[in-house]
């Protein structure tokens, strides 16, 4: 059970300084794009079509 435990305190920990990223970049460069990040998001996951596979 503590195994369980540690593991998500350090997924939340992750989390906590992902989101901290996000702000920072957010803050020198402006908001995200809703539409990039899901294209660059179907583009992680496979599923931009045969455009992203030959990139």
């Amino acid at each position: 059970m503590s195994a369980y435990v540690e593991h998500l305190i350090q997924r939340q920990l992750e989390r906590d300084r992902l989101r901290e990223l996000i702000e920072d970049a957010e803050s020198k460069h402006g908001p995200v794009d809703p539409a990039a990040v899901e294209t660059k998001r179907s583009v992680l996951r496979g599923t931009a079509g045969d455009s992203a596979d030959a990139a």
